[in-house]
């Protein structure tokens, strides 16, 4: 929660958390990028939102059509209603939420706006997605700007990324420094999240910023925590938990949850669908599929 949870979220919540989300998964060990000399993508601000409080991005799954209705995603600490409770997952929210969308220089391509949160928990991930009132056509046609793609694939060690915060209107540039079996803050637990590298030093409010592979321009997670003071697993200082339950705290570096697997929970047409075979976001409380995996 970065800033939930673990970092302030500038605004409404004011000590939340920086920014993050991801499919949950898979353990620590993860293929490291070859050494390939793969081009960089340039990397703006072009389709990313800025919030009241946090940053956030519109996004496109990799099976969404253009006439689909148009998701918004940011972290789950930064909903506006405030932040899920551990283990509390929220469907089908009427929400009227907006969003301000930014061009490649930053500057305003004007106003998006949610009718519904179509999901949103800070349980094993840290996220909220917003269904708008526009399809991504429409969209593009008003304001010429392209939807974010979310990548399917899990990211690598190694990976050069790009977190871009439409609230601060800043790039932050490090690498995939490795994953982390469960992040634990507060209340709150993650699984497999990912951690940077130190220069990207993320801060309040950028919360819910994409986090983008640079070598593919998809977002491979979403930005949400760090560790501020060196404190073990509390509000705005989480802790790494391996599978043997050693802890182990860095004070300053930050964190973001992996967004592979929400396309998985997504049937035709943008329509959440936790029943989905693959999907392996929570369920809803008295909805017994998440026990049973």
């Amino acid at each position: 929660m970065t800033r939930i949870s673990s970092r302030p979220l500038v605004g409404m919540l004011a000590t939340l958390l920086l920014t993050g989300t991801a499919a949950l998964g898979a353990g620590t060990a993860h293929a490291t990028t070859p050494a390939a000399k793969t081009k960089p993508k340039a990397v703006d601000f072009a389709g990313t939102v800025a919030l009241s409080n946090c940053s956030g991005s519109l996004i496109k799954l990799p099976n969404s059509g253009d006439n689909d209705p148009a998701l918004v995603m940011s972290n789950g600490h930064c909903l506006e209603t405030g932040m899920p409770g551990p283990g509390q997952v929220i469907t089908d929210q009427p929400s009227s939420r907006t969003f301000t969308l930014l061009k490649s220089d930053a500057s305003s391509a004007g106003t998006l706006r949610a009718t519904k949160v179509a999901y949103s928990t800070m349980t094993d991930t840290d996220v909220t997605l917003y269904e708008l009132n526009q399809t991504y056509a429409q969209i593009k046609q008003r304001y010429r700007i392209d939807a974010l793609n979310l990548s399917s694939d899990h990211p690598t060690t190694g990976t050069p990324i790009k977190v871009v915060s439409g609230y601060w209107k800043k790039i932050y540039s490090c690498n995939v420094d490795g994953f982390v079996h469960e992040l634990h803050e507060a209340d709150w637990t993650w699984k497999d999240s990912l951690r940077y590298t130190p220069s990207c030093n993320t801060i309040g409010g950028t919360s819910g910023s994409p986090v983008i592979d640079a070598n593919t321009g998809k977002v491979v997670a979403i930005n949400n925590t760090g560790n501020e003071n060196g404190e073990q697993c509390t509000m705005n200082n989480p802790c790494e938990v391996d599978e043997n339950g050693q802890v182990t705290v860095r004070q300053g570096i930050n964190y973001a949850e992996e967004t592979y697997g929400i396309g998985k929970c997504f049937a035709p047409g943008n329509k959440l669908d936790l029943s989905l075979p693959d999907c392996a976001l929570p369920q809803p409380a008295g909805d017994d599929t998440y026990a049973r995996r």
